[in-house]
């Protein structure tokens, strides 16, 4: 067969190959989509500094994998997970200084008394062999407070900033009214030091443990946590009924929930938006028909270079990847890519590769990497 277009000899050839060592792949206008594994309920992805993976699926184990995606094996000693619901083995992050002090993080559901729940943070020192790993000398960090009924808006993204703080995004577990209450910790942004003690210059000082860890209040489901390029942590949260918000997370702000959303109750009851409550910080991007965002991350990445800066945050309903673009303090959607399935968490590999995870809470979910198609 003559091919007059050498990319799409290129491709299925390499399509042929990928075939036969049970990986598919097709072509994007922006990307080539590499779908790698499958995994029992994903939902986190980290890199390790040898370039080998790590997932965590929601029922409670962490897969470890090679640097292509393929199965290794699964990480012992993790913590005891309440799975159920939204609930279950969350976020992974390793430390800033891993490499020195081999410490991991995981966020989860943990079961209370009286069939309560709430979300987790522990850390324990990932220990690494060429054919596995282990978690030892564990201990829990944080915890939301108080545990509640309901296994839903649980939260618990992760994420290291500036001068090492440990940054958590706490859900208000679908509990309204937490979300405004000082003395609780779900519906908060909390800043914390590494071993879960609060930051002494954190905005609401108090003798009060819970009210001494948080950054911001009035939040509902912060399931996307990240730090731009300039410094500036951005949250992406779930709206109720409308209303998904991409909020700049400001030092001692309240963003207003359940007070003001720009969505409404799912039984049809309004809320108040924003503007008419300018004593709320008003979301920089809102979106009603939702996109119910999942993760998010800001590309720093050489493989699409046009894309450094951006922020691709994971959708679930809209089965979409949305690439938004800051300007400053300023936000707005730039594109949206239709994925074709439920988009669990976003992550950006180590020599700039896009990764993704299917949501694979109604089956198995497929580990997905985008490649340039230059």
């Amino acid at each position: 067969m003559y091919f007059r277009n050498s990319y799409l000899f290129i491709f299925l050839l390499t399509s042929l190959f990928f075939a036969q060592k049970g990986v598919s792949q097709s072509a994007h206008l922006d990307f080539i989509t590499t779908t790698v594994e499958q995994y029992d309920s994903p939902w986190a992805i980290e890199f390790l500094p040898d370039n080998r993976i790590l997932v965590s699926e929601m029922r409670g184990s962490v897969k470890l994998l090679n640097r292509e995606g393929s199965l290794i094996d699964e990480v012992n000693g993790l913590p005891e997970v309440a799975y159920g619901g939204q609930g279950g083995l969350g976020d992974i992050v390793l430390h800033p200084s891993f490499a020195k002090n081999r410490l991991l993080y995981l966020s989860y559901a943990e079961a209370g008394p009286g069939k309560t729940f709430g979300a987790a943070v522990a850390r324990g020192k990932l220990s690494l062999t060429p054919s596995g790993g282990a978690l030892t000398e564990v201990e829990v960090i944080w915890r939301q407070v108080p545990k509640v009924k309901g296994r839903g808006h649980f939260g618990h993204r992760i994420v290291f900033g500036p001068n090492n703080y440990l940054w958590i995004s706490s859900g208000e577990r679908q509990k309204f009214d937490p979300a405004q209450n000082m003395k609780s910790n779900l519906g908060k942004i909390v800043r914390l030091y590494g071993d879960g003690s609060p930051v002494e210059d954190n905005p609401f000082g108090s003798s009060d443990l819970i009210t001494s860890q948080i950054w911001s209040l009035g939040h509902r489901n912060p399931l996307g946590l990240s730090f731009g390029l300039n410094g500036r942590l951005w949250t992406v949260e779930m709206g109720p009924r409308g209303g998904d918000e991409l909020n700049l997370v400001r030092r001692g702000s309240n963003y207003g929930y359940p007070v003001v959303s720009n969505g409404d109750h799912y039984n049809g009851e309004d809320i108040p938006d924003h503007d008419t409550r300018h004593e709320y910080i008003p979301p920089t991007i809102t979106w009603t028909r939702v996109i119910s965002p999942s993760s998010m991350m800001v590309y720093d990445g050489n493989e699409f270079p046009q894309w450094r800066g951006n922020a691709f945050i994971g959708g679930l309903s809209s089965k979409a990847l949305v690439r938004v673009d800051f300007d400053g303090d300023d936000a707005q959607e730039a594109q949206r890519f239709d994925m074709g399935f439920r988009v669990r968490d976003v992550e950006q590999g180590p020599e700039g590769a896009i990764w993704l995870l299917e949501d694979g809470r109604r089956g198995s979910g497929n580990l997905v990497k985008l490649t340039s198609r230059n």
